[in-house]
This record gives structure tokens, C-alpha cells and sequence, in this order.
């Protein structure tokens, strides 16, 4: 299936893109349009652009919108989730301390590599980190 977000991707869709492949789409292809382009011409689903079903919602980030609509119950993507979000999140009183740090990683990648497929090759290695790290904690 074919996923559809814009280009120059950042946390939110990096992270999104890591989940799709990992949880929901094994053999997912992704298609990276203009800021603002429209995606009723094209053929796939649309994730983390505003108007989508798998967009923000109700304040939290599109990483956690997937989670709930594909029902992906795992105690570490919950964690993962609490991450992203306080990461795509304009202002956060409590963010988890993981959060700027892994924001300003992806938001490096997109500017260095120049290339949205690369930068989800590349955010895909760190989140399956992440995940591996955050799953072998106590508590």
C-alpha cells in the first residue's frame, strides 16, 4: 500500500513511517508531496496532514492516532507515543526528557540527507533503538 505525507519529514512522520512498516504495513511505500498539495487525486492513504484520518487529534500527534486506530496495544509504542508527542508538540509542560533531544535528531536528518526516504532509513535505525532501549528498562 501506498502512504502519503508531505515532504521534509520530521519526527511525527518519521516515527509514523517506523510504525507503519513495524505494526501496521510491512510493505508499506511512501509517497511525499508539497506542504499543502491535496491528496484526493492520489492513490493511498494519507497520514499526518491536516484533513486526514490519520492526522493530529485532539491535541496529540499522529503517531498516537495510529495507534489507536489500528489497535496496536504495546506498553514501550505507548512510551514511544508520550515521546513523539511532547516532540511534535508546540509547548508540553511535562515532556518525557527523551523528546527535544529526538526532535532535533530528526529535523537534523531531514536537513543533512536531503531526502525524505533516506531520512525514514535512517529514523527507522533510531526509533528501532529507541524501541530496543525502552523495552529492556525496569519498570
Amino acid at each position: 500500500m501506498k502512504w502519503i505525507t508531505w515532504e521534509n519529514v520530521g519526527v511525527d512522520r518519521m516515527a509514523c513511517a517506523w510504525l507503519i512498516r513495524k505494526k501496521v504495513d510491512p510493505d508499506a511505500e511512501f509517497l511525499f508531496i508539497k506542504r499543502g498539495s491535496d491528496t484526493k487525486e492520489l492513490e493511498g492513504i494519507p497520514f499526518d496532514i491536516p484533513g486526514a484520518h490519520l492526522s493530529h487529534k485532539r491535541g496529540r500527534c499522529t503517531f498516537c492516532t495510529i495507534l489507536k486506530e489500528y489497535k496496536i496495544t504495546d506498553k514501550t509504542l505507548d512510551h514511544i507515543c508520550a515521546i513523539v508527542d511532547a516532540a511534535d508538540a508546540v509547548s508540553d509542560l511535562l515532556p518525557p526528557p527523551e523528546s527535544a533531544g529526538l526532535d532535533l535528531i530528526c529535523r537534523g536528518l531531514t536537513k543533512v540527507l536531503h531526502d525524505d526516504l533516506k531520512a525514514l532509513a535512517i529514523g527507522a535505525i533510531i526509533f528501532d533503538a529507541i524501541y530496543a532501549q525502552l523495552t529492556d528498562q525496569p519498570g
